[in-house]
């Protein structure tokens, strides 16, 4: 039998990628804004990345209570 919930875990899976993406990228601005602090591009830059990671945990947050309540409605099904 197939896994009711696979869409949610590929969806959690996908945001837990991209999420580690993220945090590469904004290691990777923190560290050139050593060099340069005043940078307004890196300052930018880091912003949209600080949002990017804030959507993304969010996604992941969603995408695990999907999962959650999808494993309770078809154990509870089953049983």
């Amino acid at each position: 039998m197939e896994d009711p919930c696979i869409r949610y875990k590929s969806q959690f899976k996908k945001a837990k990628e991209t999420l580690d993406i993220l945090e590469r990228q904004r290691a990777k601005i923190d560290l050139s804004l050593l060099s340069n602090p005043i940078c307004s591009v890196l300052h930018k830059e880091l912003r949209t990345v600080n949002l990017d990671i804030k959507i993304t945990v969010n996604e992941l947050e969603h995408a695990e209570a999907d999962i959650e309540k999808c494993i309770m409605k078809y154990n509870s099904t089953n049983n």
